[in-house]
């Protein structure tokens, strides 16, 4: 896929989805190592193709994840981020890294929240400017 600022079309969109998504590990526990995070970024590159998707950045600390995904329109997102969470849960498990069962017992290994903000293009005074002054266009009342 090419940069963050192209607009992608489809045969009857034309769309550049991108959303900052943050999770936390059960009880915000400080689980995330180099090592255990590497990991989990395969698996989410993974999940993000196969829903047509993209991982273009990751970071994390050691109780929290930070995503930058470009999605298209037909995933919903809250579709893509179970299946980020799961998956990648279901794949520590497999993997018992002693950092991580150290510190969280049980299945779970996401809180089961999470935190999801747009990202990407105008700021939304400007859209807002522009969609009002389309002809006939007006502001809702407050």
């Amino acid at each position: 896929m090419a940069n963050a600022s192209d607009t992608y079309r489809g045969r009857h969109v034309v769309y550049n989805l991108n959303a900052h998504l943050v999770f936390v590990p059960k009880y915000r526990r400080k689980v995330l190592t180099a090592r255990v995070f590497r990991f989990l970024e395969e698996v989410w590159r993974n999940v993000c193709r196969d829903f047509g998707a993209e991982l273009r950045e990751c970071g994390y600390e050691e109780d929290h994840v930070h995503l930058l995904v470009f999605y298209p329109p037909k995933v919903a997102l809250s579709v893509l981020v179970n299946s980020l969470k799961g998956v990648s849960a279901r794949r520590l498990r497999v993997e018992r890294f002693p950092e991580v069962k150290a510190k969280l017992r049980g299945s779970h290994f996401w809180s089961p929240s999470y935190c999801a903000v747009s990202c990407g293009g105008a700021p939304l005074a400007i859209v807002k400017r522009y969609v009002e002054a389309q002809r006939g266009g007006a502001s809702s009342p407050s």
